[in-house]
């Protein structure tokens, strides 16, 4: 069952201007309930404006985007519930805490949808748990935490909200690589035990690679495809034209298959090339022996 299906939809900004640009040219698709889909593309692809539209932020200008099969524009006055129901982790979310504590930035979302302080009190810190915040940095400054630390009491204010669906706009952007892997690890987490709809844009194909069930690839305000993450990795020359690349131990795979090696070429994470590799060399002992 789809949880998001965008029927043709269009955007451009400063329409009917000279500085008029299309970000958004009959873009369709469906996310299925419980997926976790990553979404890449360059630089102005139109990423950003395509999960703006998807929460409600922006209104195509063209199309219909349907949430759990509802027009999410049918009551524009109620938009406000779409923004609970499709919750939005900007770029370095961090910028946006503010409240004196972790704990009230954290209830921050939930206060806002209305409820009372014992539900909020078990959405803080169920959302707390889940993305890494110990117990006693609650009533900390958020301002005094490290920076990943605040990344993830940043991501745990939308998830204290219990959205049917999660957008991260590269989450892991300026992060050092252990803080990459501990949030990413965060977002798996989250993902299997909720089993919620997931989206992630991200510039990382190493990580998209890592976590994702399917892939959707916009170019030029296009969708160039939407498939699964084996399948979009496996047509690297149709990506690199888009300025995109397969992730760094898949394009070696490539390489040692085409050296002769007998390795799977469409490998997408580092344990797995590392399980083709010492395989391929086994056999080669075996056929020397």
């Amino acid at each position: 069952m789809s949880v998001i299906r965008a029927e043709n939809i269009g955007f451009t900004y400063g329409n009917g201007t000279s500085l008029e640009k299309t970000a958004l040219d009959d873009v369709s698709f469906e996310i299925n309930e419980g997926e976790l889909v990553g979404i890449i593309g360059h630089t102005g692809s139109g990423k950003s404006t395509l999960v703006q539209l998807l929460n409600g932020l922006l209104r195509p200008m063209v199309g219909k985007i349907y949430l759990n099969g509802r027009n999410i524009w049918e009551k524009p006055k109620k938009i406000r519930e779409i923004r609970f129901k499709v919750g939005m982790v900007f770029q370095y979310p961090e910028y946006q805490l503010f409240e004196e504590t972790v704990y009230k930035d954290i209830a921050f979302g939930p206060n806002n949808m209305g409820l009372d302080k014992e539900e909020i009190d078990r959405r803080v810190h169920s959302a707390a748990e889940f993305t890494g915040i110990a117990e006693n940095l609650l009533e900390c400054s958020p301002f005094e935490l490290s920076g990943g630390e605040k990344r993830r009491a940043a991501i745990a204010g939308v998830i204290a909200m219990d959205p049917d669906v999660l957008i991260l706009d590269e989450p892991t952007a300026g992060l050092d690589p252990l803080g990459r892997d501990t949030l990413l690890c965060r977002i798996e987490n989250y993902h299997k035990i909720r089993n919620n709809t997931v989206l992630l844009v991200s510039h990382s194909m190493e990580d998209i690679a890592r976590i994702a069930d399917r892939i959707l690839v916009m170019s030029h305000g296009k969708k160039l495809m939407f498939d699964t993450t084996k399948n979009v990795f496996s047509k690297g020359r149709e990506l690199e034209k888009s300025g995109l690349r397969v992730p760094q131990i898949t394009k070696i795979m490539q390489i040692l298959k085409n050296e002769g090696f007998d390795v799977d070429p469409t490998v997408l994470t580092v344990d797995q090339g590392l399980n083709e590799i010492l395989s391929a060399l086994r056999h080669t002992s075996e056929k020397i022996l």
